[in-house]
């Protein structure tokens, strides 16, 4: 009993709130230790339960879920998942509270099939015992990365950057891009979103970069200097050439560990098509997925990085990538944009 894992749920909702509790209890591994019905009612339950790992609703009457959580960050940082609705507002939320330095979130379910909301479960326990060992102080502003600037082209040529990313990946890819100059070949981006968070990911992408970002809603998408391309959530991508020019392709295969949009299944298309003409790139993220197709573009020629585990919220996709061999380099996040220029420049 005293090693479980301590879970406070705050949610105005007495129906979500007593939902959740069944669903967090159900794991032998988790214990409710507290519910609250709005942040000033959390604020004292947390001094007294000291609870591993808060469920927050983003939004509730008298202080919103954001606001909470920027407070919370400053004063007490503590793993966070935020439970987010599927809309596009809610999308909005979700992002900022990542970039404050929630770990994760999770919808409120939508359905009631038992099948689905035993899969929900599962993926409910699974985020919150994730964010329990997530690197919280490690938080998203720390990480700032050097801006990178336009320097020659070295005489080796790549033709792609591809990057893959889960949980924490929402504001590590968002550093990395934020960072580096305009003048680079196709990035391709697979973060593990819901499709619903799929735009507003590439507008905040986009208003943060000096690289052109863009929601691949389109299938066979030519690929363009200077841009990025981010898989939809609910899409493989999968990077083909015809007639010399590179296209982004959408791909409606079942999931890969678990996983569409799959890492896997974009580094292994890039192996496949670029072989040693791109550099792939592994960030913070939960699974292994990645890895795999992380040392087939090894084997076909490609510079790989991974994300090293003190900058990661979650060392999990880039640990496994290192154990299989499939990683060149390890870096920090910081550091990221700078070996991703000088492998394409000189200096």
């Amino acid at each position: 009993m005293n090693n479980k894992l301590k879970v406070m749920i705050v949610d105005d909702s007495p129906v979500f709130r007593a939902l959740l509790t069944e669903i967090v209890e159900s794991d032998p591994q988790l214990t409710v230790v507290a519910t609250a019905e709005n942040p000033y009612e959390a604020r004292d339950l947390i001094k007294q339960h000291n609870p591993d790992v808060l469920t927050l609703d983003i939004e509730m009457p008298k202080m919103n879920g954001v606001q909470f959580l920027k407070n919370l960050m400053r004063l007490r940082p503590m793993p966070v998942v935020m439970i987010s609705t599927l809309t596009q507002h809610g999308a909005d939320i979700t992002l900022e509270a990542l970039e404050i330095g929630a770990v994760d979130y999770f919808p409120k379910p939508a359905v009631e099939n038992t099948a689905e909301m035993i899969h929900y479960k599962q993926m409910v326990n699974a985020k919150i015992k994730m964010a329990a060992g997530a690197n919280v102080k490690q938080g998203h502003s720390s990480q700032q990365a050097e801006k990178q600037a336009k320097v020659k082209q070295k005489s080796k040529q790549f033709d792609l950057i591809a990057i893959g990313a889960s949980t924490g990946g929402t504001e590590a890819v968002r550093s990395v891009l934020s960072a580096l100059p305009s003048n680079l070949p196709p990035i391709v981006i697979t973060q593990h979103i819901s499709a619903m968070f799929t735009p507003s990911f590439a507008q905040r992408l986009d208003a943060a970069s000096e690289i052109t970002v863009r929601d691949l809603a389109v299938d066979s998408a030519p690929l363009v200097n200077g841009c990025a391309y981010v898989a939809p959530g609910d899409k493989h991508m999968v990077i083909v050439k015809r007639g010399g020019c590179l296209y982004c392709e959408l791909d409606d295969r079942p999931p890969v560990n678990r996983h569409k949009p799959s890492v896997d299944v974009m580094f292994d298309a890039v192996a496949e098509t670029l072989g040693d003409r791109a550099i792939g790139v592994i960030l913070t993220g939960m699974g292994q997925d990645g890895a795999e197709g992380m040392l087939n573009m090894k084997n076909a020629g490609a510079f790989t990085i991974a994300q090293d585990e003190q900058s990661s919220v979650v060392w999990g996709m880039p640990r496994v990538a290192v154990e299989v061999g499939a990683v060149e380099k390890v870096v920090s996040l910081n550091r990221v944009p700078r070996l991703i220029c000088d492998t394409l420049f000189s200096t």
